[in-house]
């Protein structure tokens, strides 16, 4: 009697968990969808300046703020480190004001952040993009979703939970129009764990008639389908191309999550005895002959612009590489390039900054 009455706790139990899990299963699939392609953006207009001009120098910034959580000792699950989510609300609003106050010191025109938090639980639910848009109080700036997810278990025990996250762009010259373009992503069962892929074209008006096209990307890191891969660069590249064929300035710039050196491992002297199989080679060759990857100048003390989270941050000793920085047109100068030495203080990333000009 005893032991069919265990049997039937032990069944009923069973059951409830099952039960559960298929719940979850159908909750996180039936909850998951796209964002459409080639949508407009909201633009919240602050900027003075109506146009841009010709033969004048501007500096631009390209960030990716990590969502706030990336502390030097922060290690990260995916990367092969343990933790998941911000160590504290406090730890956040620090990081994204470190990441805020370097990029006031570069003093930009036109600034690209990446991961950015709307409201996440892996950020604490701080509002990153209503943080940095406050202390840029005189620019325009449009911010376009690529991550709103269902609440993910995973990892079971420190789940990263629910996020809303995307791509802010800011500039201190007027925005006409910004759209978002979707970016492919693979359909298996990792685009639950993938970004919603997206790139931003915001267009500023030049005084020649013409236009500055300023792209905002953040391309995908842990995907394993390689065709993926290349179609994203290839919609990328497509658009630009078709932008400067019809006269227009090209400056794209984000996270490519594609190594932008001949090679991060020999310029960084990485550890060549372990394997970091996401960072490929950024496709230059297939570049449209009129693009081209914006050269860094200061190349003889190089500087990583991302770090691995396997493990806390050690100068010269952690696995870093350069996926950060700009593609141009070449109707763009291209003036001075560099990576800023934040000592990934409040990142994984270093930011980048480029001084370019319009070309006549």
């Amino acid at each position: 009697m005893n032991v069919n009455k265990s049997i039937k706790i032990f069944l009923g139990t069973l059951a409830i968990c099952i039960t559960i899990i298929l719940a979850y299963v159908g909750y996180v699939y039936f909850s998951y969808s796209r964002i459409a392609d080639d949508l407009p953006v909201k633009i919240s207009q602050k900027a003075k300046v109506k146009q841009a001009l010709t033969n004048k120098e501007y500096k631009i910034t390209t960030f990716n703020i990590g969502y706030g959580s990336y502390t030097p000792d922060y290690t990260f699950f995916m990367d092969g480190g343990k933790q998941s989510k911000a160590v504290s609300k406090e730890s956040v609003i620090k990081n994204i004001s470190g990441a805020i106050n370097t990029t006031k010191n570069i003093d930009p025109d036109f600034a690209l952040f990446q991961e950015v938090d709307e409201k996440a639980t892996r950020s604490r639910n701080v509002n990153e993009v209503t943080q940095i848009n406050q202390e840029f109080n005189e620019y325009s700036s449009v911010f376009a979703t690529n991550y709103d997810s269902a609440f993910l278990m995973y990892p079971i025990l420190d789940p990263i939970g629910k996020s809303k996250s995307g791509i802010l762009t800011l500039s201190n010259n007027e925005i006409e129009a910004s759209t978002r373009y979707s970016l492919p992503i693979e359909t298996n069962f990792n685009k639950f764990f993938d970004l919603d892929r997206a790139f931003t074209v915001s267009k500023i008006p030049v005084e020649n008639g013409k236009y500055l096209m300023l792209y905002n990307v953040h391309l995908s890191a842990y995907i394993k389908d390689q065709k993926i891969q290349k179609e994203q660069v290839h919609k990328l590249f497509d658009h630009m191309e078709n932008e400067y064929k019809k006269g227009n300035y090209v400056v794209g710039g984000g996270d490519f999550n594609h190594d932008l050196l001949d090679s991060s491992t020999e310029t960084f002297k990485n550890d060549t005895t372990e394997e970091y199989t996401w960072l490929q080679p950024f496709p230059k060759k297939e570049l449209p002959e009129n693009l081209q990857v914006a050269a860094l100048s200061e190349t003889k003390k190089p500087v990583p612009s991302v770090r691995n989270l396997d493990k806390p941050y050690q100068k010269g000793e952690s696995f870093v590489a350069l996926i950060d920085g700009f593609i141009i047109s070449d109707n763009v100068e291209n003036i001075n390039g560099k990576v800023i030495d934040a000592g990934f203080n409040n990142s994984d990333h270093n930011p980048v900054e480029l001084t370019f000009k319009l070309k006549k």
